[in-house]
């Protein structure tokens, strides 16, 4: 025998047998859909667009040397970001902080159902994605639109807050580094600023410009008349002592040319130990201010391109879809169903002819 052939146009006959049972069938599924998609509330999406940052770019000691902060959009970085976001701890943040116990009325905190219901429900409503150009976009559903809003820009600036901390102590640890460096530059400053008074004093050199013209000044004249004394033309004693005031020690002059040359190279050298403390001094007074302008400022670690906004519209429930959908369901199980049944009793005609032809 030759098997049967079956196609969708010889399920008509079977179909228009069925009608009633049918179209009685389709008649509920639309009700029963349209009141189920009448009574769905409304469902509201904020989306917040931003790129994560390095946390290194807003490092102090970075700063000070002048990089700015970059968008570095490393693969690291998203990840980062999005496990921040998908975190336990900033989920219990959110729900604390917007009471979504009541919200979504599940409970009151502390129930072990509760918890479950409300972190799930959360999660549920919450999508964090990297997008295709390599921007992060965290979207928040609920059905107030204003809540949903404000919930996706309260979860960036949470996330960008953690983010943040992840270097916190190290940039402090930055920070402490240039004080101390600023300390000890300024106690070395005034040690060096002491040493160069008291050679000073005790080498009486306090401007060498002046000092060396006066000295060699008065040298050659107290020479010269010296000679002349020498030649019978003056007093040679008093003359000689005071040619000795000038050139020795000991001679009772504060300003003499053995203290001088003495004291010269020391004074020189506590000179530009003292010039090179002050530059390094104010180098590291700039750059411990800096880094704690940058800490203090708190610089963000995200770039955000756009911030939620309230939807102007609903993105679900699509009513007529979930209608259509539940018609369409409806009618192919129903062909399925009177299709098995239309099969079972053509199985079952043939036995029971055989049955009567042999009583």
């Amino acid at each position: 025998m030759s098997e049967r052939t079956y196609s969708l146009l010889g399920l008509w006959p079977i179909i228009d047998r069925w009608k009633k049972l049918v179209g009685t069938a389709l008649g509920l599924a639309f009700v029963v859909s349209l009141l189920v998609a009448l009574l769905l509330p409304n469902i509201y999406s904020s989306t917040a667009v931003f790129f994560p940052t390095n946390p290194q770019s807003t490092d102090p000691d970075r700063i000070v040397d002048g990089e700015k902060l970059e968008l570095e959009n490393r693969a690291e970085d998203l990840d980062r970001v999005i496990t921040i976001g998908e975190s336990q701890p900033i989920a219990d943040l959110m729900i604390r902080r917007f009471d979504l116990y009541n919200h979504y009325g599940v409970g009151q905190p502390g129930e072990a159902k509760a918890d479950d219901a409300v972190l799930r429900e959360f999660s549920d409503n919450l999508r964090i994605v990297h997008n295709e150009r390599d921007a992060i976009e965290l979207t928040f559903e609920d059905t107030d639109k204003q809540l949903a809003a404000r919930m996706a820009n309260t979860m960036v600036q949470v996330i960008d807050s953690v983010n943040q901390q992840l270097t916190l102590e190290n940039r402090r640890n930055v920070l402490g580094l240039f004080r101390q460096r600023y300390d000890f530059l300024n106690t070395e400053f005034e040690r060096s600023r002491r040493q160069l008074v008291q050679a000073r004093r005790r080498y009486g050199i306090f401007n060498e410009e002046m000092q060396s013209r006066y000295l060699a000044r008065e040298i050659i004249e107290v020479e010269s008349k010296l000679r002349q004394a020498e030649g019978g033309s003056g007093n040679a004693g008093a003359l000689r002592r005071a040619l000795r005031g000038l050139t020795r020690a000991d001679g009772g002059n504060v300003v003499n040319l053995e203290h001088y040359t003495q004291g010269l190279d020391s004074i020189k050298m506590f000179t530009a130990r003292l010039e090179d403390l002050q530059q390094r001094l104010v180098k590291a007074r700039g750059d411990y201010e800096i880094a704690d302008v940058a800490i203090r400022g708190k610089l963000s670690s995200l770039y955000v391109v756009q911030k939620a906004y309230p939807a102007v519209r609903k993105s679900k429930p699509v009513r007529w879809l979930i209608v259509v959908g539940a018609v369409a369901l409806t009618f192919i199980l129903s062909v399925v169903l009177i299709t098995l049944l239309e099969l079972l009793r053509r199985t079952q005609r043939p036995v029971s002819l055989a049955a009567a032809s042999r009583g």
